[in-house]
């Protein structure tokens, strides 16, 4: 059964833009990655507004495809629908890019030009076509990939979520792999560096947090001109106690190294004389030299009475009885501040400024062990708010994820800027 072993994520404004309008889930097993259109806020609308749809997880928890693309109808259809309602928002949509982790399966749903990769054996394979004018044309044959690199019209998208009454969406499944790390990001990524770039950043990078830095960092070094949104997981198997793994190699070694628990003694000990006749012959019984070793009788210890026996269970029972007990209580009281932690939330800025939804309490211990992690990630920065609102929303008060998701709802929505 595959499971994300770690995962990153990251939004950066990019070096030429003023907002971020790009829109990040990172929710395991669900990942999504959104770039809004439409300028001002309607870009920003547009990407909360379509990841949003995807909090609950699958729709109805069934099948993965048919839900992601159910999911990416029902965010076209609110888009759309608000881009009717107001006229700062006409004309607004979205790329998307969501990928849900199965049990053996990946499904990637797509709409747009922000992509998704996998890292495999040292290969980057390409997981999503871009729907933008310049792949069509190259789809075509009528555009070279060079050429397309310098083309006026590249950033031009032909399909995006919220732009039409109705979309159409990619959607695709395979198999994943354990040590596959997946990329999924917008194309303020990918229009400044080229897919090589990717390759060698991952590669040379084996903690994500530090792929995930260098990936955004070199974009902005290459010259920012759109926000930069990465998302970044890696793949384990893991195995039940009724499964084996499938590679046959993986058995024999482990066969190899470790002899069963259920082997028999002369098993454990090696191979039997008729097994041993596969590698060398068995010398004839008269050519044998006899043998001069005498066994002895094995020495055999003097009875510990009872008594004592009773004596020293109860002295070594009380000796571990105290460090037994410290440690179920400490065990508890550990158990009971992690579902702690896991029940309250706060709102504050990320390292870029972006007004972020933390799970957990904001302190951090000695030695670094913060009691926080990052929930969701907005696309908008503090630096637009103004100052008594920055004051009462980035306050660190703690809350309830249902309070904190509804204010990061009402900021993206565009309702807490100006207060």
């Amino acid at each position: 059964m595959l499971r994300v072993a770690e995962h990153w994520s990251g939004t950066d404004t990019g070096l030429q833009r003023r907002a971020n309008e790009d829109s990040l889930l990172v929710r395991s097993p669900l990942f999504v990655v959104a770039d809004g259109m439409g300028g001002a806020q309607a870009g920003e609308v547009a990407s909360s507004v379509a990841v949003e749809t995807f909090r609950d997880g699958l729709a109805n928890g069934g099948d993965p495809e048919s839900s992601l693309v159910t999911q990416v109808e029902q965010a076209n259809a609110r888009i759309n629908e608000l881009s009717h309602q107001r006229l700062e928002h006409a004309g607004m949509g979205t790329t998307i890019t969501a990928v849900h982790v199965g049990e053996q399966d990946l499904t990637i749903a797509h709409v747009g030009d922000s992509r998704a990769y996998c890292l495999r054996d040292g290969e980057l394979l390409r997981l999503t076509d871009d729907h933008s004018l310049v792949d069509e044309l190259i789809r075509q044959g009528k555009l070279t990939p060079e050429e397309a690199e310098e083309h006026p019209q590249r950033s031009v998208i032909t399909r995006a979520v919220g732009a039409e009454a109705t979309v159409e969406v990619d959607v695709r499944s395979f198999r994943g792999r354990t040590g596959d790390v997946y990329l999924l990001c917008s194309d303020g990524l990918t229009t400044m560096l080229g897919e090589e770039e990717l390759l060698g950043l991952l590669s040379a990078n084996a903690r994500l947090h530090d792929a995930g830095e260098a990936l955004i960092a070199a974009a902005n070094a290459a010259g920012g001109k759109d926000n930069i949104t990465v998302v970044l997981f890696r793949l384990e198997e893991v195995f039940g106690e009724a499964q084996q793994p499938s590679d046959g190699l993986t058995t024999i070694t482990a066969v190899a190294q470790a002899p069963s628990a259920a082997a028999t003694p002369q098993e454990r000990a090696g191979p039997s004389p008729q097994a041993s006749q596969l590698d060398t012959p068995m010398q004839a019984p008269e050519q044998r030299a006899p043998s001069t070793v005498v066994p002895r009788s094995p020495r055999r210890a003097a009875p510990v009475p009872a008594t004592k026996r009773g004596t020293r269970l109860r002295r070594r029972l009380r000796r571990v009885r105290a460090p037994l007990a410290l440690v179920v209580v400490l065990g508890v009281l550990a158990a009971g501040a992690y579902l702690a932690l896991q029940s309250v939330f706060f709102i504050a800025t990320n390292q870029r400024g972006l007004v972020t939804m933390f799970r957990g309490v904001p302190y951090e211990l000695p030695g670094g062990l913060r009691l926080y992690s990052s929930d969701y990630v907005s696309g908008v920065s503090a630096s637009t708010l103004t100052a008594s609102r920055r004051q009462a929303l980035l306050d660190h008060s703690l809350r309830s994820e249902a309070a904190a998701a509804a204010l990061m709802r009402q900021l993206e929505l565009g309702e807490l800027t100006g207060r």
